[in-house]
């Protein structure tokens, strides 16, 4: 060595920096990061030495770095080496951010390992290569391109905010004699959870290492003192992350991203699961903690329930999965049924080919269609019991390519909300929830059910044990959140899209930013729909959605509550009988002398029964047996609308 380094132990004695050499490009590289090491008070008692200081020779360190690279360079110095600094503990001094040792990464995304000035190694946590690849695979030509929707890159956090929380938990955590470490960081779009490994390897008295352990209980109750710290508006803690032996912290972004539909489409973790899963119904919901993008197959759930506060996503909700829903099939494949008793949300999908009819607002037709649904699952279950086929996917395997138009398609009914249904008619909603619920999957019809009440008078006990799977947003309590997913952490959300996915398969909620359509994205792809339609029906390959199958049933209730709800069972006693007379039905259906002769009356207008021969006489049955006697009416009124 042509010049011999001074080295100065004090960092009081140091007159200045140590000048950067060759041997520092050599052996390590500079970041700015922040250091971690607490003032000797603040070390719980089983921690404290005598010195927080290394304590080795530096000479001796000079030796042996000079027998391991063969010798050191010249080193060209102005003045003497000096020590580092103490470490600075005060997150809001400006000394915070410090100089120290990093090894090169060994992958992106990795952290970097940092020695701490105690002799122990700290992670740098990075966001260098999070950023995912876009992949899109190969789509039907005649299928709605992606560039209709827009294309929304997610916004890392700096790594200054990240590496700051990590100081924040492992010092908070030290504060209350818990020693930890924060071996990962997962960066999600409106959440970062940091991992917390509860437990520590120490140096055991004959020169092993132990592991130093903490109770999970124990962290899991300083929650509110962690969030105090982080300054957070709500935190969660999993304890602990299935799957992981640490428990997930998780942290609200202090610039949240958008998860844009596109971008999970796009992406090529949803690419491979929609490849693996080649099924119609297979939709991405969003992203998870970790930035994974997540997809939901509507056909295994079989049926979801959706539940949260007014402004939590529900409906945002909705509008994505029926917008994914229509993104990738055609209307022969899947159909739509949409009830909005808010009359708000779903009727912006008027007109789409998807639909089976309008989108339904009344309560009283609503109720109508839930009963048509009913009578469409039995029709199938019969259709599946003639060609021996056990579910709607061997049924129209059998049928083939060539009987393609008596396949059936799936139908997928979503509700909007069920809190007003459940008020009104409450018998009839769940009884007909509950029917659906439990026997329609296999005739391929999915329920789709949300609610702003997760109240046990909404959400009752059969329909809560029919529909497995469930998604909860923001709720006030953790009440509510027992109701939904029968366990607590839905109240911890923060709104707009933040969601607890419980699949039916799964023990545990998995935490997910739903995706978001705007509604120029709705009017893009549903008027892209409209167009191809009308260019079906110019060509005479399709006709015009007027009304939907369940309008004949509606019109003939209409007509049974205006003129009188006895008259279908004197018509069918009078068909049976092949008499009718308005003593029988006095005598047979306990009525009075005057509805009974009005009913005689309906009867007759309805070409039912003969007109009246006088004398006492009993009329002629004109109608047989099997053939609807509203049918004319029916179409009579049918047409008129």
């Amino acid at each position: 060595l042509t010049t011999k380094p001074q080295l100065v132990t004090d960092p009081t004695d140091a007159p200045a920096l140590r000048t950067p050499t060759a041997l520092d490009a050599q052996r390590v590289r500079q970041h700015s990061i922040m250091r971690v090491r607490p003032e000797a008070t603040r070390i719980p008692p089983s921690m404290r030495t005598t010195s927080t200081l290394p304590t080795a020779d530096p000479a001796d360190e000079v030796d042996a770095l000079s027998r391991e690279f063969g010798g050191l360079p010249d080193i060209d110095a102005e003045g003497p080496i000096t020590a580092l600094p103490p470490a600075e503990t005060d997150p809001n001094s400006p000394n915070f951010n410090a100089v120290g040792t990093v090894q090169e990464p060994t992958a992106k995304g990795m952290p970097l390992m940092v020695e701490r000035p105690d002799g122990r190694l700290k992670r740098y946590f990075t966001v260098d290569g999070l950023q995912e690849a876009k992949y899109v695979g190969k789509r039907d030509p005649n299928l709605p391109p992606l560039d209709l929707m827009q294309d929304v890159e997610l916004s890392l956090p700096e790594e200054q905010e990240i590496n700051r929380n990590v100081v924040l938990i492992e010092n908070t955590l030290m504060e209350f004699d818990i020693d930890i470490d924060v071996v990962d960081v997962n960066i999600g779009p409106t959440v970062t959870q940091y991992a917390v490994q509860p437990f520590r390897e120490v140096s055991g008295a004959e020169g092993g290492t132990k592991l130093n352990r903490t109770r999970v209980s124990k962290i899991a109750s300083l929650a509110t003192d962690l969030a105090l710290a982080l300054s957070a508006k709500r935190l969660r803690l999993e304890t602990p992350v299935p799957g992981h032996s640490y428990i997930g912290i998780e942290v609200p972004n202090k610039n949240p991203s958008t998860v844009a539909l596109r971008s999970v489409y796009e992406s090529r973790a949803f690419q491979d699961q929609a490849q693996k899963k080649k099924s119609p119904l297979f939709i991405p919901l969003g992203r998870d903690v970790t930035g994974a993008a997540v997809g939901i197959d509507l056909a295994q759930m079989p049926h979801l329930l959706i539940a949260g506060t007014t402004g939590s996503g529900k409906s945002v909700c909705m509008a994505a999965i029926a917008t994914a829903l229509i993104l990738d099939n055609m209307p022969d494949q899947v159909k739509l049924i949409m009830l909005d008793p808010k009359m708000v949300e779903l009727s912006r999908f008027n007109g789409l080919p998807h639909l089976i009819g309008p989108v339904e607002t009344d309560q009283e037709r609503i109720i109508g269609v839930l009963r048509w649904c009913t009578r469409e699952m039995d029709r199938r279950y019969k259709l599946l019991e003639e060609h021996a086929a056990r579910n709607i996917d061997t049924f129209n395997s059998r049928l083939g390519k060539r009987r393609r138009e008596e396949q059936l398609p799936y139908i997928i009914m979503m509700v909007d909300e069920i809190g007003d249904l459940m008020l009104s008619h409450p018998e009839e909603t769940e009884k007909s929830l509950t029917r659906l619920a439990q026997m329609a999957r296999a005739v391929g019809m999915h329920l789709v059910v949300a609610t702003q009440r997760p109240s046990v008078d909404v959400i009752t006990g059969l329909i809560k044990a029919n529909f497995p799977s469930r998604i909860s947003f923001a709720v006030t309590s953790g009440v509510d959140s027992r109701v939904i997913l029968d366990t607590i952490g839905a109240e911890t959300l923060i709104g707009r899209g933040d969601m607890l996915y419980q699949p039916a398969d799964a023990p545990n909620p998995r935490r997910i930013q739903g995706c978001f359509v705007s509604d120029d994205e709705v009017r893009a792809i549903t008027n892209y729909w409209r167009d191809w339609h009308q260019k079906q029906i110019d060509a005479g390959k399709a006709e015009k959605i007027r009304i939907g199958p369940w309008e004949r049933g509606l019109t003939r209730r209409e007509f049974l509550a205006e003129t009188d709800p006895m008259l279908e069972q004197a018509i069918s006693l009078v068909i049976a009988e092949r008499e009718a007379s308005a003593s029988l039905i006095q005598r047979r259906l306990g009525l009075g002398y005057p509805r009974a002769a009005r009913i005689m009356d309906l009867m007759e207008e309805l070409g039912v029964i003969s007109p009246n021969k006088g004398g006492g006489r009993t009329r002629e049955v004109l109608i047989k047996p099997g053939k609807d006697p509203f049918k004319d009416e029916i179409d009579k009124r049918l047409k008129g609308s």
